[in-house]
């Protein structure tokens, strides 16, 4: 009977895990609204480095991270990557790369941010070279086995 109950959470809470990562945030941006997740099907979440340093980008799986622009402090975000209103991401396809969009708004941590608008930049992974890029300067790499 406990081994039912323990088996019966474990199941529970894998499942809260995998349905939280896949939770679908609609964001008001200068655009329009649009809708991001922080699952792809691909280890994106880490740390992404410009030339091996900073500044870096780092995305955590609960939708938090920091972005450090060029010259500037690292700073908190929130993150997502743009998909559709049921979850599905949207990326185009390329001969050895998928194109997606990045979504993310610094969140206040200065008096003085009077701009807390949502910024679009380009995400990209390139299968061949086992290589992921933001802005195509901040680069991590992955392996098939994370995949």
């Amino acid at each position: 009977m406990k081994l039912r109950i323990v088996c019966f959470f474990v199941v529970v809470l894998f499942t809260f895990k995998s349905f939280s990562q896949n939770t679908v945030t609609e964001i008001q941006t200068k655009s329009g609204n649009h809708f991001i997740r922080t699952n792809i099907n691909y280890p994106i979440t880490g740390t992404y480095l410009f030339n091996g340093g900073e500044p870096i980008v780092e995305l955590k799986e609960d939708g938090t991270g920091f972005y450090q622009l060029h010259d500037q402090p690292k700073r908190p975000i929130t993150w997502g990557i743009e998909c559709e209103k049921e979850g599905k991401p949207l990326f185009k396809k390329g001969f050895n790369t998928a194109a997606y969009s990045l979504w993310y708004q610094f969140l206040t941590t200065y008096e003085a941010d009077t701009n807390l608008d949502w910024n679009l930049v380009p995400f990209t992974i390139h299968f061949n070279t086992l290589k992921m890029f933001i802005q195509g300067e901040r680069e991590k790499s992955y392996t098939e086995k994370e995949k």
